[in-house]
């Protein structure tokens, strides 16, 4: 039997660790991680070289320094598979007072996601920069190794519940720690990478940089992973102290 504690521990965790992994889906799929705030652009030659930016932003060989440029000059978005671009939806859009703008984005790759970063982006001459190329993969990776924690902590706990067993349990809960642990790791990640690379280019005059809802969802699910584990860890040592106790005292 199961006390109605630990029965209440062990669902509230799941609904957290539920939580949790929604948010960090969400944020993992979206585009939302980081977002530049550009002026608005006024004749005829600006606009002219935004719409060379803009092509070979969508078609154009991929390279840090041209997709980063286009980013900082047409409103752009970037997450950890996305980079998108705010532009307008008609041609001659610069005559109209209010035009209508839609969201053009590109997908990084798998091989995009581990090509090396440099000192100087776009510079293949000025070296690799160790530091930006191994945030970039562990923003990438750490998401994906906690995602999987959770879907391999849910099988445990699946098993265990089939076999009306709780000793499980604390492994489950640590699973749901080092899950929190890679959500908050990949923030951290994410944001050092986007200082390194805001000094390495620096922005253009009048251009803001802000962070995304997409970001803080995945920092809302690390706590949230982190609660499920100390709820699950104090379910798995409640219980173990009551099966100690009660085996002494029939042992007695």
């Amino acid at each position: 039997m199961v006390d109605n504690r630990y029965a209440t521990a062990l669902v509230i965790s799941s609904v957290l660790s539920l939580l949790a992994t929604v948010y960090l889906s969400v944020a993992v799929g979206t585009q939302h991680w980081y977002q530049y705030t550009s002026p608005p652009v006024r004749g005829e030659a600006n606009v002219s070289e935004l719409r060379s930016l803009h092509e070979e932003f969508m078609d154009g060989e991929f390279d840090e320094k041209t997709y980063s440029d286009t980013l900082f000059r047409l409103n752009g978005t970037m997450g950890l598979w996305w980079r998108c671009v705010l532009v307008p939806a008609h041609i001659h859009w610069y005559k109209e007072p209010d035009p209508k703008m839609t969201m053009k984005c590109v997908s990084f790759s798998l091989p995009q996601q581990f090509t090396p970063k440099y000192k100087e982006p776009g510079n293949h001459n000025s070296g690799e920069d160790m530091i930006r190329t191994y945030l970039w993969r562990c923003q990438f990776l750490l998401p994906l190794i906690s995602l999987g924690l959770v879907v391999l902590a849910g099988l445990i706990g699946f098993c265990a519940c089939l076999c009306h067993s709780l000793t499980p349990t604390l492994g489950i809960g640590m699973l749901h720690l080092l899950a929190g642990l890679c959500s908050l790791a990949t923030v951290c990640c994410y944001l050092a990478g986007m200082d390194l690379l805001h000094r390495a280019s620096v922005l253009p005059d009048r251009v803001d940089g802000s962070l995304g809802w997409s970001l803080y969802l995945a920092l809302i699910s690390s706590p949230l992973h982190m609660m499920a584990a100390a709820l699950l860890a104090w379910a798995a040592r409640s219980h173990s102290r009551n099966y100690y106790r009660m085996a002494a005292y029939r042992v007695a």
